[in-house]
């Protein structure tokens, strides 16, 4: 049985449902961003027992076919974003259309209709986001940000940071407070 979860965006989150599946002795076959696939039924006190605990962790049981499929489309991105490093061979909108297997513009009115901003804005809220972290580590230049994150060039890259954030990535290096947000408030 498939169940798909809501503001599940990192490894932490994936620890929580570990432990509280742990905690009602529920196993699994697969655990992903976003969903897990419990072996056998749950029964429905199982189930809310679930849901109750995953929300202490500020997470929760998505029911709904919409919330399913936001949820879903989500995590494809955050997954693309900050978990690999390979660039997509089409573009996002046919990526995202082949893995849910429904058109791009009824995924994009769906989710614009629910989260109030396009799936192109979250797309780069979470860029620019990672970018900042890759910044703060100061491991790579920002010729090599540009590159990790698939940017055109590192002129592109400074321009949309500028955009997003008011200031030059230059700029938020030094910054003493980074003002970053977590995954799970984005």
């Amino acid at each position: 049985m498939k169940l798909f979860l809501k503001n599940m965006v990192s490894d932490r989150c994936k620890m929580s449902l570990k432990s509280e599946l742990k905690k009602l002795g529920l196993n699994y076959t697969t655990l992903e961003l976003g969903q897990v696939e419990i072996l056998g039924n749950i029964t429905n006190e199982q189930r809310n027992l679930l849901d109750i605990g995953l929300k202490k962790s500020g997470l929760a049981l998505v029911n709904d076919h919409k919330s399913i499929l936001i949820e879903r489309i989500k995590n494809i991105i955050i997954e693309l974003v900050h978990y690999s490093d390979s660039q997509l061979k089409v573009n996002l909108s046919e990526h995202l259309s082949e893995k849910l297997n429904y058109d791009y513009t009824y995924l994009a009115n769906v989710f614009s209709e629910s989260q109030g901003l396009t799936i192109e804005h979250f797309l780069l809220t979470h860029k620019i986001e990672h970018v900042k972290e890759l910044l703060i580590y100061n491991e790579l230049n920002i010729t090599e940000i540009a590159d990790k994150m698939h940017y055109s060039s590192v002129a592109h890259l400074s321009n949309q940071f500028k955009k997003f954030t008011g200031l030059t990535p230059s700029h938020y290096k030094h910054l003493k407070y980074k003002g970053r947000k977590t995954l799970e408030t984005l």
